[in-house]
């Protein structure tokens, strides 16, 4: 089998309501920015990252893919991944380009189509091929929901929304902080617990609290039992986390910026982080999320992806890693596709068609694809 084509597209996906925020950003769509990539055999491979479809930043992410990567894929085999992998992230002029942001998000695309073509010809879910011993029954993956958190939400909305996901079933829920009063972001967290009950509760600051207000406020995360803080620093602020780490009792969940397995063993070097959580629409897919994942196993640390825009590949590498049992849950794109993401009782659902569940329905093509 050989890569014959690799076509870009951009899709630009509504948001839940009408606009979405955290501490740092405002979005009422999101950017599927992706690949299909077409084989000799006639099976086509599908592969996306995740923006804030802004268009002419995601045409940097289609390009690269199109006019760098692609004219390196033309030819070779799709199944053998790890070669391609290699070749595409270490090859001279895209090294030198860069080894994260536009470089590394659109070899993510690649990669996740290249695992979804594998798992195709084999006529088999990519979570057994990743996996073949995995016996589907005897693990379940946690759902936790994150659109009910949102800082747009008034209290009384997050209140209600938070609630309803515990009421539907969902393991846990996730709210925002970060806002420009942190004592008010301590009365949602306060009432959200209420609210709840004994349900898990984890909240992320996006990155914008400096140490000094992390290690204030994070003291009082004691009180109401949140379960991880989640990025409360800049993302590569190692120095900072692991002094964050040291002076608070909460786990530190991070990694949905991290661009490369590096940057992970350095945070758990300096035991900086507790929960890692990769994206493998960033970090260069899902060959490095399961190297990520492999690492958390060595230094004994739980894993819990970053929902990957929207959770539909990484949901099979949940499933099929010893160390993942958790994963976010976020439903604006799952529409999108063929065979969308779905939990029940709190719990995904197996997911049974050949491939990594990121084929899209030709409705999603030819409804939201911007680009020209």
């Amino acid at each position: 089998m050989k890569i014959t084509r690799v076509e870009p597209f951009i899709l630009h996906v509504p948001v839940t309501g009408n606009l979405i925020g955290d501490s740092t950003h405002r979005i009422s769509q999101w950017g599927l920015p992706g690949v299909r990539v077409f084989t000799d055999a006639g099976i086509v491979g599908y592969g996306h990252t995740g923006t804030h479809a802004h268009l002419p930043s995601d045409r940097l992410i289609t390009d690269c893919i199109a006019h760098t990567l692609g004219p390196l894929m033309i030819g070779e085999d799709p199944r053998d991944v790890a070669a391609l992998h290699t070749k595409l992230s270490r090859t001279g002029h895209v090294l030198w380009l860069g080894r994260a942001g536009i470089t590394q998000m659109a070899l993510s695309a690649v990669d996740i189509a290249l695992h979804d073509i594998a798992a195709k010809a084999a006529d088999a879910p990519l979570w057994r091929l990743l996996n073949p011993r995995l016996d589907p029954d005897s693990k379940r993956v946690a759902a936790y929901n994150t659109d009910c958190g949102w800082l747009t939400l008034t209290t009384d909305e997050l209140v209600e929304g938070c609630l309803r996901m515990i009421d539907a079933g969902f393991t846990g829920v996730k709210m925002k902080i970060g806002g420009p009063d942190p004592d008010e972001d301590m009365r949602r967290i306060k009432a959200v617990r209420a609210a709840i009950g004994d349900a898990t509760l984890m909240v992320d600051a996006n990155g914008k609290w400096d140490v000094k207000t992390a290690i204030e406020y994070g003291r009082r995360f004691g009180d109401h039992d949140i379960a991880w803080f989640e990025e409360p620093l800049w993302h590569d602020d190692v120095v900072g986390h692991r002094e964050l780490a040291t002076a608070i009792d909460t786990p530190i969940a991070l990694g949905e910026l991290l661009y490369h397995v590096d940057a992970f063993r350095t945070f758990i070097d300096q035991k900086a982080v507790t929960y890692l959580q990769p994206d493998a629409t960033r970090c260069g897919g899902l060959t490095n999320v399961w190297k990520v994942a492999d690492l958390g196993a060595a230094a004994g640390l739980p894993v819990a992806p970053h929902h990957g825009d929207m959770m539909q590949a990484q949901l099979h590498l949940v499933l099929a890693h010893r160390q993942t049992t958790l994963l976010e849950y976020i439903p604006w794109t799952l529409h999108c596709f063929v065979e969308p993401a779905e939990v029940v009782d709190g719990h995904y659902l197996t997911p049974q068609l050949p491939g990594a569940g990121t084929t899209l329905t030709d409705e999603a093509l030819a409804k939201y694809n911007v680009l020209e």
